[in-house]
C-alpha cells in the first residue's frame, strides 16, 4: 500500500470514530511506531487531525460553542482532567479569593477543593454555585448577569461584576492554546469575561488538557505569557510543552495513574 493511500486510511478511521491511536496504526497497516507518527506529522500539516502524545484526534471546529443545556451531573469525567483539576485544587490556601471557572474544569474541581479550611469561591456558573451550597468552609459569590441555558453568566452585566472584585488566584480554561495564538475560545463574550477574570488576579493558573494545546479556536483571550502556570497531562505533545516554556511560562505536568 502507496503511504498516500495509508494516509487516507488514517484520516477514514479518524473521522468515523473521532480517533486513532500509533498502537492502532502498527498494527492495521504493519509499520513502525515511526512511521506511524510521520503519517500523522503529516496529516496533522495538511488539517486532517490534531496530534497526542499516544496518537491522534479529529480536528474541532474553529467556534467551539459550550452545549446549550449542559448538564454536569452527566458528564463524563476523563482521567487527565481528573488529575489537573486535583493539581488545580492542591494549591488553594487557607483564606484565599478564589475565581473558579464556570466550565467543565470548575465542575470537576469540586471533588478536590479542601474541605479542612475556609476560602472564598466567585464563580460565573449556577450549577457550581448550588452544589458548592454544601461546603460549609467556603464564602461563594456568583457573577450576576444574564444566564445562558448553559448555566454560565459572561455578559457586560457579569464582566462589570468581576470587575469589582480582586482575587488571589484564578483558575481558567479555554478552547484552545498555542504558543504564538495564546489562549482562545469559542465567543467574544466568553473572551471578555475571562479577561476581565485575568486583569483582577494576582496568580493566573491555566488548566488545559493536552488535547487542546496545539489549535486554536474563534477568538484570542490573550497572550500565553499572562499566566503564571500551565496544568496539563501526559497526552501533551513534547514539542508543544516546550514551546510553552520557551515563553516564559511554567508548565506542569500531570502524570496518569499507574
Amino acid at each position: 500500500m502507496f503511504m498516500e493511500e495509508r494516509q487516507k486510511h488514517i484520516c477514514d478511521i479518524i473521522r468515523q470514530n473521532g480517533k486513532i491511536t500509533i498502537t492502532e496504526i502498527t498494527e492495521a497497516f504493519g509499520i513502525s511506531d515511526e512511521s506511524a507518527r510521520r503519517d500523522l506529522r503529516i496529516l496533522e500539516q495538511q488539517g486532517q487531525c490534531k496530534r497526542t502524545r499516544g496518537g491522534a484526534i479529529a480536528m474541532t471546529q474553529v467556534s467551539v460553542r459550550p452545549a446549550p443545556d449542559r448538564r454536569f451531573d452527566d458528564m463524563p469525567i476523563y482521567p487527565a482532567y481528573d488529575k489537573i483539576a486535583e493539581k488545580a485544587a492542591s494549591l488553594v490556601r487557607e483564606n484565599d479569593i478564589l475565581y473558579l471557572t464556570g466550565g467543565s474544569f470548575g465542575y470537576i474541581i469540586l471533588r478536590h477543593l479542601p474541605r479542612d479550611i475556609r476560602y472564598t469561591i466567585v464563580t460565573n456558573s449556577v450549577d457550581i454555585g448550588q452544589k458548592l451550597r454544601s461546603f460549609d468552609n467556603t464564602d461563594v459569590y456568583l457573577a450576576g448577569g444574564k444566564m445562558r441555558q448553559s448555566g454560565s453568566l459572561v455578559d457586560s452585566l457579569a464582566v462589570e461584576f468581576i470587575s469589582r472584585m480582586h482575587f488571589d488566584l484564578c483558575f481558567l480554561t479555554g478552547a484552545g492554546l498555542t504558543a504564538s495564538f495564546g489562549l482562545s475560545n469559542g465567543t467574544d463574550e466568553t473572551a471578555a469575561f475571562q479577561r476581565a477574570v485575568l486583569r483582577n488576579s494576582r496568580e493566573k493558573i491555566l488548566l488545559m488538557p493536552g488535547c487542546k494545546i496545539g489549535t486554536d479556536s474563534f477568538i484570542k483571550v490573550c497572550d500565553i505569557t499572562e499566566f503564571d502556570t500551565i496544568i496539563t497531562d501526559w497526552d501533551c505533545l513534547d514539542e508543544h510543552i516546550t514551546s510553552l516554556k520557551d515563553m516564559g511560562v511554567e508548565v506542569v505536568v500531570v502524570r496518569e495513574t499507574a
